[in-house]
């Protein structure tokens, strides 16, 4: 079975390996100059290096669909610089999967794919997709939903270490970062990691730079690029999250769910609880 994942940051590449390893062949799509904070463990890495490894996994950059499939055919994962996902009617993957956490639906229809789950807030189950993924940290956390919505976006992180909104790093203007750290340093609150345009940004917490956008990387004031783990574990680094692989199950329980419903002729009903908010 193919799933088709737009997106390649560090929570979809958690579904990609996840899948992989469960045995379905695997094919992403992200921007052609990739914006992932978590690059050690983010599958778009392979669209700057044309192959990158996360935990043991291979992906390797495809330049068309034909290649993709040849990469699949090797036993990679293959990635495609194709944000707009146009490679989805030659491809009729039997899932797709939106975990492109751009907070909104930015196109994805239930019509898509025989599968369609959508990751995190900006979805409606019965609606978009035949399945939602919580993404929130929480009791809730990688459950699939499968009538309604995920929480509506808070834009506050999840607490790590006993730090929510601290841990994120923003770029202090418009222009192009450049970083002076590298992903793995220990830093200390007021540390310097990088500049645009001659300003700072700056850590305002301890503990190890897990991850920092990469460098020559256009930004916008505001825009998150970085993420210090007050944990202090440099092996985490190169981990995928304990969030990533908990919504990698949820992924992974709504196809399994929703193929037998298929296979059983079920009709999921395609209405939308009054109470449902898109974020």
């Amino acid at each position: 079975m193919t799933v088709l994942i737009r997106g390649a940051g560090d929570l979809a590449s958690g579904i990609a390996a996840r899948l992989k390893n469960c045995g379905f062949g695997v094919i992403m799509t992200d921007l052609s100059n990739p914006t992932s904070i978590r690059r050690a463990v983010s599958f778009s890495e392979a669209i700057v290096h044309g192959e990158t490894v996360v935990e043991g996994i291979t992906a390797r950059f495809a330049g068309s669909v034909r290649e993709a499939m040849a990469e699949l055919k090797r036993g990679y994962i293959a990635v495609l610089a194709d944000s707009e996902c146009g490679c989805l009617d030659e491809l009729c993957p039997e899932v797709l999967v939106d975990a492109i956490m751009a907070k909104r639906n930015t196109g994805t229809k239930i019509t898509d794919a025989p599968i369609v789950i959508g990751v995190g807030p900006g979805f409606a189950a019965g609606l978009d997709c035949g399945a939602v993924v919580e993404t929130m940290r929480g009791h809730a956390m990688g459950r699939a939903i499968y009538k309604g919505c995920a929480t509506p976006n808070t834009n506050i992180p999840g607490l790590i270490g006993g730090f929510a909104g601290e841990r994120v790093l923003r770029a202090p203007y418009d222009g192009i970062f450049h970083a002076t750290a590298e992903i793995g340093d220990y830093v200390k609150a007021g540390d310097i990691v990088g500049y645009v345009e001659c300003h700072p940004m700056c850590c305002t917490i301890s503990g190890v730079l897990r991850g920092l956008i990469a460098d020559g990387t256009p930004v916008r004031i505001g825009m998150k690029s970085g993420d210090v783990d007050p944990r202090g574990k440099v092996e985490y680094c190169r981990k995928i999250s304990d969030k990533a692989l908990a919504v990698a199950g949820g992924v992974l329980e709504a196809i399994f769910h929703i193929r037998m419903l298929n296979r059983n002729g079920s009709v999921r009903p395609e209405i939308i609880p009054a109470d449902c908010i898109r974020a």
